[in-house]
């Protein structure tokens, strides 16, 4: 739909957003193809730091996928990483339509201190966001449950976090089912 690199640019507030942050690389634009069943609709890059705008995908009308840029380790200049960074947190602090944040956490390595850091902005800004474990077909089952259930007790306290982690795989179509259905629940409420 639109690529974003100042504030003044973003659309409308008439349709309810899912917004998808997480580090560099943790396949937010393999997720957002996943969901929406397009191979190429948000570009996947193994270069940390490709996303440098805020990416907004219509779904029919109902419901915006918001790509934001990767946080952590970027190849872009320090300004570039600064600049995109503001607007991130422009854009999620003052956003009325936002219904929910994915955060997007790689599930051979689980919770980052990055990313706590992350999760304690959004409890300060009263954001409300939903871990989505990432890459689970790269460990065993076992680990992945484990996985889960460390992140389940990391976040049971955090204020503004969903009870609920999703365990997915882009690959594999794991967990795609599961989110999609949640997503579209979040396209049936009216924008605040």
């Amino acid at each position: 739909m639109l690529g974003v690199t100042a504030l003044e640019f973003l659309p409308p507030p008439n349709t309810p957003e899912v917004a998808f942050a997480g580090r560099s690389n943790v396949g937010k634009s393999s997720l957002i193809n996943a969901l929406t069943g397009r191979k190429a609709l948000a570009r996947a890059s193994n270069e940390p730091g490709r996303t440098r705008e805020l990416n907004f995908f219509d779904l029919a009308g109902r419901l915006r996928i918001v790509d934001l840029p990767g946080y952590g380790f970027a190849k872009a200049p320090r300004d570039v990483v600064e600049r995109w960074t503001a607007l991130t947190q422009d854009y999620l602090r003052g956003r009325v339509n936002l219904k929910r944040v994915l955060l997007l956490i790689d599930a051979r390595h689980g919770i980052k201190p990055v990313d706590e850091g992350v999760m304690k902005a959004f409890d300060k800004a009263a954001v409300i966001y939903q871990v989505v474990l990432t890459k689970a077909d790269k460990i065993k089952p076992a680990e992945a449950q484990a996985r889960v259930a460390e992140t389940l007790k990391r976040i049971e306290r955090r204020p503004a976090a969903h009870p609920h982690v999703a365990l997915t795989s882009s690959e594999r179509q794991d967990g795609i089912p599961e989110l999609r259905a949640a997503l579209a629940d979040l396209a049936l409420t009216a924008p605040a």
